[in-house]
């Protein structure tokens, strides 16, 4: 038999759903009857489309399954992002791999990195990381390679976006790796080409005290 509670909430259902999620109290009810109410909310706003609502009622409610329903929602919209949101908050690791695995296919390497490292897979990430490679999308390269702290990789990264003359992702990925060595030599290019100011940076970066104090003195006063 339905509680009253929830009987007498369904009868003020439009104006609670217009008030909004984030305004509405339900301290009042006990736990079985605030969950009902909140995916009774879900539904409804889902129904309406309103799906950022609805997936704030879901997470209230606790409702793994309807967060994974929204998440499959966003993705027929080819909305990914908020797809692998969804997917995250109900814990869903089997979606999680699909979605990270059908944007790889689809060349959607940003959401792919982002289901990837949701899902702490450093296989997966150094995949797509190479791909990210191979396409020359080296921020999102750098990103991967750094978050699974894959030095040797970062300063590879480094060579080929040096190579490619993307010198601010090359200087980049040789922070991130620590390597000292290259970024010297970075500076020396730099220097070469009279890009003063990267030259110094990538000097300081590599802690180079004589290369520093040389540029110093004769080319920034």
């Amino acid at each position: 038999m339905e509680k009253e509670g929830v009987t007498d909430f369904t009868k003020i259902l439009p104006s609670l759903l217009e008030k909004g999620i984030d305004n509405i109290n339900l301290s009042m009810f006990d736990s079985e009857t605030k969950t009902q109410l909140l995916n009774t909310l879900g539904d409804e706003y889902a129904k309406r489309g309103k799906l950022t609502e609805a997936v704030k009622a879901y997470i209230l409610s606790g409702n793994k399954t309807k967060l994974v329903i929204i998440g499959r929602d966003y993705e027929q919209v080819g909305v990914f992002d908020k797809a692998t949101d969804c997917f995250r908050l109900a814990a869903d690791e089997k979606e999680l791999l699909r979605i990270g695995n059908k944007c790889l296919e689809e060349g959607r390497l940003g959401e792919a990195i982002k289901a990837y490292k949701i899902l702490k897979d450093a296989a997966l990430l150094a995949k797509v990381g190479n791909e990210c490679v191979r396409r020359e999308k080296w921020d999102y390269a750098i990103e991967v390679f750094a978050s699974i702290n894959d030095n040797h990789k970062l300063s590879e990264i480094g060579d080929k976006a040096l190579e490619a003359r993307q010198i601010g992702y090359a200087a980049q990925a040789y922070e991130l790796s620590g390597d000292k060595e290259r970024l010297s030599k970075l500076g020396d290019i730099c220097l070469r080409e009279n890009l003063i100011t990267t030259a110094l940076k990538a000097y300081q970066l590599a802690d180079n005290q004589m290369m520093i104090e040389f540029v110093k003195e004769n080319f920034t006063r």
